[in-house]
């Protein structure tokens, strides 16, 4: 076997450990936590099927893309819950040096595209990085709402919080932030599931 395919294959079995990094959020329907390989599928057919809400033209391969790999890192950094503010202050530092592993398993023309791509979808300055964003926003709103807001009321969300982070919904698709995240959110304060 080749270098280039014995490096490509390696980074594919290394990326299935993504399957056992669990997160915060519950499967619909009240299911068992999602693993963050769930997230990035669904978060990529999400974007597929969603894309004419996007505030801009986007490349959708690109965000589908960006939308698949954007939490690979965690297999080393782990998953940072979004409302946890310690975690928060070494997240950065922590993805870093693991992407730097990760995608270093890859022929050097791949390592530097994917990180490129994700070093795109940190930096939330292109039309498919805020679409991707919005994605990686809304998949656990939803997932949240079809559990009547169980991982809010578990970790005492509070409205200022996600507000905060589900604002930037709309710098990516003011309509599915308007039609969609807003209302959830409101629902679920009146309901008391954000506090």
């Amino acid at each position: 076997m080749d270098e280039r395919l014995k490096k490509q294959l390696e980074f594919s079995l290394e990326i299935d450990k993504e399957k056992n990094v669990f997160r915060q959020t519950s499967l619909s329907g009240h299911g068992r936590k999602e693993n963050d390989a769930e997230h990035a599928w669904h978060m990529a057919i999400m974007a597929y099927l969603l894309k004419e809400y996007s505030n801009e033209p986007i490349d959708i391969a690109k965000t589908m893309l960006m939308c698949l790999i954007h939490d690979v890192v965690e297999i080393d950094a782990g998953d940072t819950y979004a409302y946890d503010e310690e975690g928060l202050k070494t997240q950065k530092e922590r993805e870093d040096k693991a992407k730097e592993r990760i995608f270093s398993i890859l022929p050097e023309d791949q390592k530097k595209e994917l990180i490129s791509l994700f070093d795109e979808f940190e930096a939330y300055e292109t039309p498919e990085s805020r679409f991707a964003h919005a994605m990686d926003n809304l998949q656990p709103l939803l997932l949240n709402e079809s559990n009547d807001g169980g991982d809010w009321r578990e970790h005492k969300a509070t409205a200022d919080k996600v507000y905060g982070r589900q604002k930037k919904t709309k710098l990516g698709s003011e309509k599915l932030y308007e039609e969609v995240t807003d209302k959830i959110l409101k629902k679920n304060i009146k309901n008391g599931n954000i506090l």
